[in-house]
């Protein structure tokens, strides 16, 4: 079974669901990515990546929320910047390790790439994670 899930207190995704969950002996989520727009559809931080990180996860937090996991229950991340410069991928990194992603451990992709879906947008991230019984 998979239940697709779009959370109310984030901006409406155009096409996709924030994340689905696949039940298979573990409860599994697979987070759509998340971005750095406001509940409204606002870009966050324009032109600031770490800014724009700092939303990223909390709308990441706030995914991970709605499917019943949180921070500590990620298994993998795909971290992606619109840069080729390592000092600013490191800068997004240090932000993401702050978050309490780097308890899991976790494991994860950080990618410099060329550009991302919205106007401005400067950071994204993808996850999965576990949905722990309650």
């Amino acid at each position: 079974m998979v239940q697709r899930v779009t959370v109310p207190s984030l901006f409406a995704p155009p096409v996709y669901a924030h994340a689905s969950v696949v039940e298979a002996g573990t409860k599994l989520a697979f987070l759509a990515g998340s971005v750095p727009l406001d509940a409204d559809g606002k870009l966050v931080g324009p032109g600031d990546p770490v800014r724009q990180a700092e939303q990223v996860l909390a709308n990441l937090d706030e995914q991970l929320r709605a499917v019943g996991s949180d921070m500590a229950h990620v298994v993998s991340t795909d971290v992606y910047v619109v840069s080729a410069e390592t000092a600013v991928l490191s800068a997004v990194w240090a932000v993401v390790e702050a978050s309490g992603l780097s308890i899991g451990p976790h494991s994860s992709t950080l990618l410099g790439v060329a550009c991302l879906g919205y106007t401005g947008q400067l950071v994204e991230i993808t996850a999965t994670a576990v949905v722990p019984e309650r």
